[in-house]
């Protein structure tokens, strides 16, 4: 099954991450299908979300299957472009 993950990059204790599409028989951090956006969770509020809806919209058409974490951002990021 195909999924829409969190993929972890940067330093210790300085946490960021990558929103991913990705088989979910794949390791975290190993080879995905498409970037889609990122999450800085130490950035101030308003930079922690960037997701292309558009193309998260697309994956989750064709059966992709958010993660709890990354349908809350998704939720952040359409809430955010709405104002």
């Amino acid at each position: 099954m195909v999924k829409i993950r969190l993929k972890r990059f940067g330093a210790a204790k300085r946490p960021c991450y990558r929103v991913v599409v990705q088989d979910s028989r794949k390791p975290r951090d190993g080879v995905c299908i498409e970037e889609i956006g990122t999450y800085q969770p130490i950035a101030k509020e308003a930079d922690q979300v960037s997701i292309d809806l558009e193309r998260a919209k697309y994956w989750i058409g064709v059966g992709a299957q958010p993660t709890d974490i990354v349908k809350k951002l998704i939720n952040v990021q359409s809430a955010k472009q709405a104002k």
